[in-house]
Parts: structure tokens; sequence; C-alpha cells
């Protein structure tokens, strides 16, 4: 019955999850037609993620009231045969045989002697004692079956990293070519003076630097035993590829999070008793720093370390309203990726960043160089083992220091 209850609550709490997200999607639309436009990027794509979740809740929910159903219909029918059972055996038996006293037995004890049989049928009954079979009884006979994958709760998820886009890394050590001065354009003449044809123009060089960057190598190995190999069930080699190949991707994202920490741009505050209000006046003043930094090439978002979700969240619910001007952060998406958006400003979760870390930062200042060397193995026969690895060379490149700002709770 516990377990019943349970997937009844699942099933309430995924119906709830469609209503909220069709309410969000309503409302994100509704307020883009109030105010007579088409709905932003960020809009469409929070609209997206929505839809997808109501179709994964709408499955999850049908497969559960399904399994709800059978199993009540199996209760339901076990209840009936046990009725029919307890029916027969009274039947049969008269009931359970119960003696209100040593006389009352011993009477039946005297009436069995001389032949009456009801008396001899009350201490059958009676004296019966069924052996009760058990499966402590049959180990021998009882698999241990395993059910499903090897659970492994890690999140191998590298949101920042594939919003960058991997470039092609192809050299140990590569140079990255920066301008770090323009040439010069101005009217002709004095300032402020009239034109004057003969006027010798401005001029100013270009100057133009170059960032360096070397190939970091990340990697861990296993070595399995062949018996392991042959006998295990799930495989345990796929289950060991499958974790070093998740430690990679969380290392690499990682790597990205200290780049974008070692920025020594000036942080931007919010308060250390944060509202939607200062946040929002935060993000702005990075944002503004940044397009000087980088001239307004590549898109600003918001990266937050799974600390700063909790002060973040509670402050823009997705509820679209005049005061949020369409902001919202979901606790249903609580987890690594596009999470919503502040002030307009597409918002992604890392566990890749440090404790408690807030940047706004523009997808052009921060670059990322992957090969990916992927799996290698080596059998060793004297001990009968393979050896597998798993590889790759990761580079995080941070070109314009201005263009990462770190929002703080001061």
């Amino acid at each position: 019955m516990e377990e019943s209850t349970k997937t009844d609550a699942m099933i309430g709490r995924l119906q709830r999850e469609i209503a909220e997200r069709d309410s969000f999607i309503q409302g994100t639309v509704a307020n883009a037609q109030d105010a007579e436009r088409d709905l932003t990027g960020s809009e469409q794509e929070l609209i997206t993620e929505a839809r997808k979740r109501i179709e994964v809740a709408e499955e999850q929910a049908d497969t559960l009231q399904a399994a709800s159903d059978r199993s009540r219909q199996a209760r339901q029918k076990a209840a009936d045969v046990q009725t029919q059972m307890a029916k027969m055996r009274h039947e049969v038996d008269h009931g359970e045989i119960e003696y209100r006293s040593a006389g009352e037995y011993a009477l039946d004890l005297y009436q069995a002697h001389f032949h009456n049989r009801e008396a001899a049928e009350r201490l059958e009954i009676f004296g019966r004692a069924a052996a009760h079979q058990k499966t402590g009884d049959n180990a021998g006979l009882i698999p241990n079956p395993i059910i499903g994958g090897v659970l492994n709760f890690i999140d191998s998820g590298r949101p920042l990293v594939n919003l960058l886009g991997p470039r092609p890394l192809e050299a140990a050590t590569w140079f990255r070519p920066l301008v770090t001065q323009g040439t010069s354009v101005a009217v002709q003449g004095a300032a402020g003076a009239a034109a004057d044809e003969k006027a010798e123009l401005v001029s100013q060089k270009m100057t133009i630097t170059r960032l360096q960057a070397n190939a970091v190598t990340y990697g861990g190995y296993v070595n399995v035993s062949r018996q392991d190999i042959d006998f295990s069930n799930p495989a345990a080699m796929d289950a060991v590829i499958n974790d070093l190949a998740s430690r990679y991707a969380i290392q690499t994202e990682a790597a990205l999070g200290v780049s974008l920490d070692a920025s020594t741009s000036t942080n931007v505050g919010y308060g250390a008793s944060p509202t939607a209000a200062t946040i929002r006046t935060a993000v702005w003043t990075a944002a503004a720093t940044i397009y000087t930094a980088t001239g307004g090439l590549g898109q600003v978002v918001l990266a937050l370390s799974p600390g700063r979700l909790p002060v973040f969240g509670p402050l823009f619910v997705p509820i679209v309203n005049v005061s949020q001007t369409g902001d919202g952060l979901s606790a249903g998406n609580f987890g690594q990726g596009l999470v919503g958006t502040v002030a307009g400003v597409p918002t992604y979760m890392s566990a890749g960043l440090g404790t408690n870390k807030a940047f706004v930062f523009s997808t052009a200042a921060e670059e990322v160089y992957e090969q990916r060397v992927g799996t290698l193995q080596v059998t060793e026969p004297s001990v009968l083992g393979v050896q597998v690895a798993y590889a790759g060379y990761f580079t995080p490149l941070r070109v314009v220091d201005n263009g990462i700002i770190e929002l703080t709770a001061t």
C-alpha cells in the first residue's frame, strides 16, 4: 500500500509540473502578445525546454498510471482469491477448531474413541500442523538477478564547454593573435576647425600581440581482470570506460571554471542581502563593461555554480509579470545547463564552477580547445588482465579579462 501511495504521489507531482510548465508557456506567449512583439530567442529556447519537459512528464505519468492500475487490479484479484480460499476452507474444515476448555477436548477424545465421525474430524483439524516451506529452505533454487544497468550518480554534463564550442587542438603550443591597439580615423584638420583639404589626416598604427596556449592532457586508467570482463553482467568494462569518460568531462568543465575565475577584471556586487532588483542591476552593469571590452562580439551569458541557485532562484520565479520583465528560474531545472533567464540574459548552471561562484561573460571572451584521445586498451597476458585508459587534450583560453565579470555578494 505504501508503494501505491508513493506512485500516486509521483503521478500527482508530474501532473502539477505539467500544469506549471504549460502555464509558463502560456504566460510567456501572452507577455509577447501584449507587447505586440515576437518571442525573443531566449523565450523560444525556454518554451522549447518547457515543452520537452512536458512530453517527458506526460510519458512518465502515463507509465506510472498504467502500472498503478495494474497493481490495483492484481491486489483486488489476490484479495478475491484469498476470500474464496477462506470460504472453501470453512466449508471443508468447518472453520478453525478451538476448545474452550480441557473438558471439551476430553469429551471429543472420548466420543472419537467410540467412532464418532464429527469428533474425530474436529480432533484431526485441531491437531493438523502443516509444514511451511520458505525461500530460506531452497537457497539453491533462488537466483540472484541483477536488474537494469549500473547505477552511477555522476553528472558528466559540460554546459559551458558545449556553450563555447570546443575548437580543434592541433599542436602542443599555439598562438592566438589579439589586437591591442587599432588604427584611428578623425575629421581632417585641427579639432573643431573647418575641414582643410590639405591638412594632415590622423594616423595611428595597429598593434597586434598574441596569446599563447599549451595543450594540457587529462586522463586516467584502470587495470581490469579478464575474469571480471568475461563474467560480469552488466559488463564491467563498459561501466569502467563510461565512468572514465564522465570523469574526463567533469575535469575539463572544472578547468574552464578555473579559467573564468582567473580574470583580473573588477567584480560587480549584488549585495549581501540581494533582491531581484540588485541582481538585475549587477547583471546590467557587468554587461556594459563586457560590451566595452568585446565590442559587442559574442553572446552575454550568466553562469552560476550550484550554490548560487538557492540565492538567485527564489528571486526569479518562472511567472511572467511586470516586475520581473519575463525573467524566470525554475527549480525543476535544478541541473547543469540552461535554467532560465535573468534580466533577459540566458542563465546556465555548471558544477564545474567554484563554490558559490557567479559570472557574467561574453562567449567571445573565452575559448576552449580540445582533442579527445578517447579509449586506449592493452592486454597483459602475464596477469590475464586488460589495462584501459581514457584521455584527451583540453585547454581553455581567456581572451579578454573585462569580458568576464564575477558577481559577488557584496
